[in-house]
């Protein structure tokens, strides 16, 4: 008898030959949910599960050494295993070469008898299936197409093609480009490239290999692998993602036939060492190499995922992993065409969208009156849409889609949209509806829980329950009900954390609270059931209602104090805790944390030193003293709430002025044109925090409207400031630049993402250190912009040029990239990049770094460039903001709050997770530079807090025709 065992589950099954049909279906339940078995044939799992056996092994287990003549088939069901190589018999100077994870299989050898070709050793817990040689060779003859996709050449399924000699490499033709390619172990099959690659791509790899052999000549070595010897680029798993990169990249410029590479395999190889005697690299050309490695890697960072996107998208639905189904959805998540599906759809599409690619303007994709077939989604270009009689009448561009309205109204039905008719029957039918009235109150989606674990007695897989829409009263209830004690809190559940984040769209807090008093009854409803059954249940429900309130209410923080009612509210929730907690003596480890947070919200704030130390985020009712403006220049001072409403700020502006008259509040740019004068609404709130960077406000009766003109303040500088801060140090300013930037960020309470992206006067609540923060961004863009334009030197607009791209690599260095990102747009707004007299004079290596910052801010495929960077740092950072903001717009407007008068919460979640993004850059603190911090920067501090701007766009592109007039 073996035992079948998991983390959580032990099963004892008898021998092969033993085994019960209950026994096979255990075993089979196991094996169907192995990705390496999807596509196998009923027949042969059955036949797998009557005569594989189960290993079970703990860490750092030798499963077979390199050389050992093999006995048995091995696919790993948990775990994963190192694969160690040794070129000599010494098995200490193995080298990890890769690690073989669940879903993979090995040990193909034995079907020829030929010695192990590595070493296999477990990483953690592994669980094994194992079949014997004689089994396994039997199930092969029998089932040898089904089985060859899981075994490498020269088993596995192989083509022919030009120059196939049975080697697992590419060769393009007679080609010998220095490119980096997989090669050995289960290679697929040799595919004839016909595109030659670009100079780039062959540069690429003529640097990398230059430095490979330069650096780590031991991983360019000979390597034996069925019985043949190969020159392969050979290194582990962690070094291997930098390498694999070339091969994509080479992929993103290969035609339709091109070659699908896949990360499993172990080798790599570059072409020149097909030749026996290729020369090593040069003297001349490794320091070549030295000093465009950078580049080159950067270049090959930028274009390889685009690439490895395309290798998914090309492979066959079925032969997609789990981490390529992983990529797609991602890539889902920003296209325009699908904001408003499911989660559960989005990874759906993933794993039947095919990649399609028509290189020649002018292809007709299907014509009109033509049966539906497929459903379009446009990753790059466009697509013209023409009518016959009336000729183009649209043009689609990126994330824009077209099709789809042929496959749902079409009668007749084609065998290629299958996938798209079962995703929809697939999606409905794990949809739980809750009905009252017959009315639908809650709608939750069945989906299989990521964490479940595997089950051997047949009964179905666990499955989790998630909120798709709802009534604000169910949404709650369902998320108390489903609330686990045992877990941390609140991490342990995010949904429950969207729902907090979010429930001021459709449950603002003078509702929230009363239901929240209601959720904690003292008794269960209905008599059924013992006392203490009853007092469980009371228990359970009220330390389930304690724990919401307290993320909810550190969630908030002090802007609570703003709420009468809420704090009116948690003095009441406290009272009641407190008293209960006297009965029942559970409850009592909960009553600290509530009582902290009572204590905190409760006092009084003081105006003093304590506040004045530090900056401090600008609440809604915090007082703010500001200028209004008459038509006359004149102007008075006046005190309101900042969060008061534009009615209140006219009355307050009347008042001090004695004037009985019907007035109106007007934003007035710089530009002082009709265009740029804003009658300001009277709902409109915290007004003054959305000026812009030079406006100001005005009021007037309705008759002298177009009587206003701006201020000669508002104009901007007219002299540059570079002689003020070219002596200061490029460091200094960029770290000073970064403190406060991080204060201003720091300050932005999250919720003012949420009030920003539904309309803050919805809320009634001000955004001011959201709009100050944005409004961040185009200060420092227009002040590289301004100091450009008005320096009127050659000499010295080239040093600024390089001052600002110093500036900008330290942001990047202190990880501000909203910094960063305004320098460097600032560079490229028209009135700067089109000074082609200061660019010449630029230093190649300044050139060198502008463009690469510049690819940075590349805004294709969604800013794939940026989000890639981002991905790879760690908090804290000051993020890129007007990006996020342009995400929780794009999902707002491409998605209704409610539908069918119940709230959209796949809308609530989409939007919270982008909130949690700004969370996440905030998780640490911003540490002082130790080099920096303790140094006086006090003119440096005062400079980049108080910068002085144009930010007249043709007052700019004037000033920048002066310095350079257009060439005839």
């Amino acid at each position: 008898t073996v035992t079948w065992r998991s983390r959580t589950t032990c099963v004892c099954l008898p021998r092969p030959a033993e085994r019960s049909g209950e026994d096979v279906d255990i075993i089979l339940a196991r094996l169907k949910n192995v990705k390496a078995f999807e596509k196998f044939h009923p027949n042969l799992l059955q036949q797998i599960c009557l005569c594989g056996f189960y290993e079970c092994l703990e860490k750092g287990i030798t499963l077979y050494r390199q050389g050992d003549i093999g006995t048995s088939w091995y696919a790993v069901l948990s775990g994963s295993l190192d694969v160690k190589v040794s070129e000599t018999a010494n098995h200490q100077d193995a080298v990890t070469i890769c690690t073989l994870g669940i879903g993979t299989a090995f040990g193909e050898s034995i079907l020829d008898n030929t010695p192990r070709h590595a070493t296999i050793v477990t990483r953690e817990f592994c669980e094994l299936l194992r079949i014997e040689q004689r089994e396994f060779k039997s199930l092969w003859e029998k089932y040898r197409q089904c089985m060859a996709g899981l075994l490498a050449p020269p088993y596995g399924v192989m083509e022919s093609g030009p120059n196939n000699d049975s080697e697992c490499w590419v060769r393009r033709g007679n080609c010998s480009a220095n490119i980096c390619l997989k090669c050995a172990a289960r290679a697929p099959s040799p595919v004839s490239l016909r595109q030659i690659p670009s100079e780039k791509i062959l540069r690429a790899g003529k640097v990398l290999r230059s430095a490979i052999l330069s650096r780590a000549s031991h991983m360019i070595r000979d390597r034996k692998y069925h019985l043949k010897t190969y020159r392969c680029s050979c290194c582990a798993r962690a070094r291997l993602r930098v390498w694999r990169v070339l091969p994509r990249a080479r992929d993103a410029e290969a035609s339709d036939q091109e070659l699908h590479f896949q990360d499993k395999y172990l080798f790599y190889r570059f072409l020149d060492d097909e030749q026996e005697d290729a020369p090593p690299p040069t003297e001349e050309e490794k320091k070549e190499s030295d000093e465009e490695l950078q580049d080159t890697l950067l270049f090959l960072s930028q274009i390889g995922p685009d690439a490895h996107m395309r290798v998914i998208l090309r492979k066959s639905p079925g032969q997609r992993t789990v981490d390529d189904l992983e990529i797609v959805y991602e890539e889902l998540l920003h296209i325009k065409a699908l904001s408003h599906l499911s989660t559960t759809v989005k990874r759906e599409l993933a794993g039947v969208l095919i990649f399609e690619s028509h290189a020649k303007a002018g292809t007709v994709l299907f014509n009109q009156g033509e049966e539906g077939t497929s459903w379009y989604i446009i990753l790059k270009g466009s697509v013209n849409v023409v009518i016959y009689g009336k000729g183009v009448v649209c043009t689609l561009h990126e994330g824009d889609d077209f099709g789809k309205l042929a496959l749902v109204n079409d009668a007749p039905r084609a065998a290629s949209i299958e996938d798209f008719n079962r995703i929809l029957r697939d999606v409905e039918a794990n949809t739980v509806r809750l009905k009252e009235h017959q009315q639908d109150v809650l709608v939750l989606e069945k989906s299989p829980s990521s964490g479940r674990t595997s089950n051997h007695s047949g009964a179905s897989t666990h499955y989790k329950y998630t909120v798709m829409s709802g009534t604000p009263e169910k949404i709650l209830e369902h998320f108390l009900e489903t609330m686990r004690l045992d877990s941390h809190f609140p991490d342990a559940d995010p949904a429950l954390d969207d729902f907090v984040l979010m429930h001021c769209v459709f449950l603002p807090n003078g509702q929230l609270c009363p239901m929240l008093m209601a959720q904690y009854p003292f008794s269960p409803p209905g008599s059924q059931g013992s006392e203490q059954e009853k007092l469980d249940y009371a228990l359970s429900n009220k330390r389930r209602v304690i724990r919401l309130v307290l993320h909810w209410a550190s969630l908030y923080g002090d802007h609570l104090q703003e709420e009468e009612a809420s704090l009116a509210f948690l003095e009441e929730f406290y009272v009641t805790v407190s008293d209960d907690s006297r009965l029942i003596s559970a409850l009592k480890e909960d009553l600290p944390e509530l009582e902290k947070i009572h204590k905190v919200l409760l006092r009084q704030f003081s105006m003093g030193d304590e506040r004045l130390q530090k900056r401090q985020p600008i609440r809604s009712n915090d007082e703010i003293l500001f200028k209004v403006y008459c038509s006359d220049h004149t102007y008075t001072t006046i005190r309101v709430p900042v969060a008061a409403p534009v009615r209140e700020v006219i009355a307050a502006a009347a008042d001090k002025l004695g004037s009985a008259e019907d007035l109106l509040l007007v934003s007035l740019s710089s530009a002082g044109g009709e265009k740029d004068k804003v009658v300001l609404k009277p709902n409109d709130v915290s007004v003054f925090s959305t000026l812009g960077i030079n406006g100001r406000l005005f009021v007037c009766p309705r008759n002298q409207l177009d009587s206003l003109t701006a201020l000669p303040e508002q104009e901007g500088p007219t002299a540059a400031s570079f002689g003020t801060f070219e002596l200061m140090s490029s460091k200094d300013l960029a770290y000073q630049m970064t403190v406060y930037d991080w204060e201003l960020f720091h300050c932005v309470h999250e919720h003012e993402l949420v009030y920003h992206t539904f309309g803050r006067q919805t809320f009634r609540k001000t955004t001011a250190n959201l709009d100050l923060f944005l409004r961040r961004f185009n200060e420092v863009q227009l002040w590289v912009i301004t100091e450009v334009c008005l320096c009127n030197q050659l000499g010295k607009r080239v040093q600024l040029l390089k001052k600002f791209i110093k500036i900008a690599a330290h942001c990047k260095e202190y990880k501000n990239l909203n910094s960063f990102f305004a320098i460097i747009m600032g560079m490229s707004n028209p009135a700067v990049s089109r000074l082609s007299q200061t660019w010449e004079k630029l230093p190649s290596k300044f050139k060198k770094f502008y463009g690469e910052f510049e690819s940075l801010m590349d805004p294709s495929r969604n800013h794939r460039a940026y989000r890639l960077t981002v991905a790879k740092l760690d908090p804290p950072i000051i993020p890129f903001m007007p990006l996020l903001i342009k995400d929780m717009t794009f999902t707002h407007e491409g998605n209704k709050t409610f539908i069918d008068n119940m709230v959209n919460f796949e809308k609530m979640r989409m939007i919270a997770n982008t909130v949690r993004i700004v969370r996440y850059c905030r998780s640490q603190p911003f540490s002082p530079d130790p080099s920096l911090a303790n140094k006086n920067h006090q003119d440096v501090r005062s400079y980049v807090r108080q910068l002085s701007v144009i930010d007249n766009q043709r007052t700019l592109s004037q000033l920048s025709h002066k310095l350079e007039p257009r060439r005839t």
